[in-house]
């Protein structure tokens, strides 16, 4: 399918988020995925992500993740600079305003002609982490979460006893976890707590860990695997498409 986009700037509980929006230039009603950037925001990476995503016949809403911290339309660049001012945006902005940016999204996806009722998050990095967290809300039917930083050692702010990890429990939906075996962001350890968690909470969720680092789907630098990031996709199109109907 061809892609149309659009821009959005959508009310939130804490402020106008701006959205970029990816749809089949096609008539009829498409299921909704919300894709979560890394701490860079949109990207040209991740606009083609989205693009990718779209042209499988999905609604792909990329929201900017630290729409409170940075002007509209802030995209960070991949060098030591970026890297910072999207760390020190990853640890100031709580966990609480990333649940009502999704319930704000979801909201906007349900309230476009083009859209079904059906919602699934997906992100990469703290993306994947976003992605999971979005499976709290009981609208999010599917997450497909790409190498998910700071699940398990609860460093993004939050009220007590609400990090992700301890709000597993709540998931309704299905997962799919991917983790790269080479990251150095989140360690075999860090990959086993998760995992035992989801055990333990009874999840339904599906495991999978490749040979790759940290960021192997960024494509245009050093870390990227075309191969693995194409099984991805295949993946995870295949995933939304069985769960969000």
């Amino acid at each position: 399918m061809m892609v149309s986009q659009e821009l959005h700037d959508i009310p939130t509980a804490t402020g106008t988020m701006r959205t970029y929006l990816y749809r089949p230039n096609a008539e009829g009603q498409f299921p909704t995925i919300i894709f979560y950037s890394e701490i860079f925001q949109q990207t040209a990476p991740i606009a083609r992500a989205a693009t990718i995503l779209a042209g499988h016949g999905f609604v792909v809403l990329v929201p900017e993740v630290f729409h409170e911290l940075n002007p509209i339309g802030t995209v960070l660049a991949y060098d030591d600079a970026g890297k910072d001012k999207g760390n020190a945006d990853k640890f100031a902005k709580p966990l609480e305003h990333h649940d009502s940016d999704t319930e704000a999204l979801v909201h906007f996806a349900r309230s476009l002609a083009f859209c079904t009722s059906y919602v699934g998050s997906m992100g990469v990095c703290i993306g994947g982490h976003l992605a999971y967290r979005a499976a709290i809300n009981p609208d999010i039917s599917a997450a497909f979460c790409l190498y998910a930083t700071d699940v398990h050692s609860n460093t993004i702010p939050c009220e007590e006893g609400n990090d992700s990890l301890s709000r597993t429990e709540d998931i309704q939906g299905e997962l799919t976890m991917v983790w790269g075996k080479q990251d150095p962001h989140v360690s075999s350890e860090g990959r086993k707590l998760v995992y035992a968690n989801l055990e333990k909470t009874d999840k339904n969720f599906s495991w999978l860990e490749v040979n790759a680092q940290h960021a192997f789907m960024r494509d245009g630098e050093a870390r990227y695997d075309p191969a693995l990031a194409m099984q991805m996709y295949q993946e995870s199109v295949a995933f939304f498409h069985r769960l969000l109907k």
